[in-house]
């Protein structure tokens, strides 16, 4: 955009500024700063499912491993430097985002309502009820409260209380004061956020250039598009203003994919900098969570890395390619397997269920030795003490 002729950015340098961005360059190792991890990432997504590890402590873990599942809500709920929200999922963001996540408390009451989502829940004077109750006693759970979906009972019904207080949550109303073995405690947003922060008031124009440059910061280049999926707070046409507006100042890219194709993209000013101070990737193998920031956009990886992968909890078992809940397994820059493994803390085993090799990837010895020594460290970091392989070590 600042430039007449696109800045050419082959794939392996592709690879290497995305990886130094996202905090996967390096070795995981050093003094931990785990608020400054989130911030570099921009947020953490939250997940329920805990096959190893969930998926919030096992991304922050992956970028050092001197982190341990506790320290996650001390940040939240005692430090209060960190706020949890919905980005294109639940996740948790550094505590000074909060005023630019005004309009994005608005847009998801206007898509819960435009949608009728939560028309099961209690009016307005009924919320009003339970945000007393919330005033009156202090933070509380769902399991506070104890109305009863009516009818059918379905997978995704919630009772009454539930989507009052998700909807209120979803609004900004109420806010995440801690969790308890992953158990939401609500409580309202003012005692929540520090005063500066809530009451703060931008406008939308605002928060939409700091939610764009912000994604473009973090991701060191990328298509309008991967702009507006990395927080999910921007419309498609906002996301096009914003760059047709800093015309000036971006700059045109030409990126490299995997299969030698070329497509155009946008990245920030300094982009020459940022690639020539990018290292080269580690050669650490690293075993990746699904919902890890570099695997979420789907059509990214593929394009930078040639690695097709999607996540597999919700295709019926007889149809799945690979399994429930499977890891990809970075080496450097590439993506070299897929493992499917799963925690038995009764008996404090890390079991391995299978393990597949990527197209045109020799498992060598040295690559076993580096996938057994990172199995070693993952079983530690969730305190299990063995490894089980219920498959070849060498995959097919």
């Amino acid at each position: 955009m600042a430039s007449t002729a696109p800045l050419r950015i082959h794939n392996r340098d592709a690879r290497r500024l995305w990886l130094t961005a996202q905090g996967l360059a390096t070795a995981p190792t050093g003094p931990l700063d785990t608020l400054a991890i989130i911030r570099q990432l921009g947020f953490v997504q939250l997940d329920t499912i805990r096959a190893v590890s969930r998926a919030h402590h096992h991304i922050i873990w992956n970028r050092n491993q001197h982190y341990r599942e506790p320290m996650l809500n001390k940040l939240m709920a005692q430090k209060r430097q960190l706020f949890e929200h919905f980005t294109h999922d639940a996740s948790v963001l550094p505590i000074e985002f909060y005023p630019m996540w005004q309009r994005q408390f608005r847009r998801m009451k206007h898509r819960i309502d435009r949608a009728g989502y939560f028309k099961s829940m209690p009016d307005e004077a009924g919320r009003e009820i339970i945000k007393q109750r919330i005033a009156v006693e202090g933070p509380l759970s769902t399991h506070a409260f104890d109305t009863k979906v009516e009818g059918p009972k379905e997978m995704w019904l919630r009772p009454p209380h539930k989507l009052a207080l998700d909807y209120m949550w979803y609004c900004g109303e109420l806010a995440t004061s801690h969790r308890e073995n992953f158990k939401k405690f609500y409580d309202l947003s003012h005692n929540v956020i520090p005063a500066d922060l809530h009451s703060q008031d931008h406008s939308d124009e605002t928060q939409i250039d700091w939610l764009c440059d912000a994604a473009l910061q973090r991701m060191g280049f990328g298509t309008l598009g991967e702009i507006q999926r990395f927080w999910d707070a921007t419309s498609a046409k906002e996301v096009r203003n914003w760059a047709n507006q800093n015309a000036a100042t971006l700059i045109d890219v030409e990126l490299q994919a995997a299969d030698g194709s070329w497509s155009s993209a946008i990245a920030p000013p300094d982009i020459e900098d940022r690639l020539a101070d990018a290292p080269s990737p580690t050669s650490r193998l690293r075993i990746l969570n699904p919902f890890d920031p570099v695997i979420r956009d789907r059509n990214r990886l593929k394009r930078l890395f040639g690695f097709d992968y999607r996540i597999e909890i919700f295709v019926p078992a007889a149809k799945r390619q690979w399994g429930y809940y499977v890891f990809p397994i970075l080496e450097g820059d590439r993506f070299v397997g897929r493992i499917d493994a799963k925690a038995d803390r009764a008996t404090g085993c890390l079991n391995v269920l299978n393990l597949w090799a990527e197209p045109n990837v020799k498992w060598t010895r040295a690559r076993s030795d580096k996938l057994a020594a990172e199995l070693e460290r993952f079983a530690r970091f969730v305190s299990l003490t063995d490894i089980n392989w219920h498959c070849a070590r060498q995959p097919y």
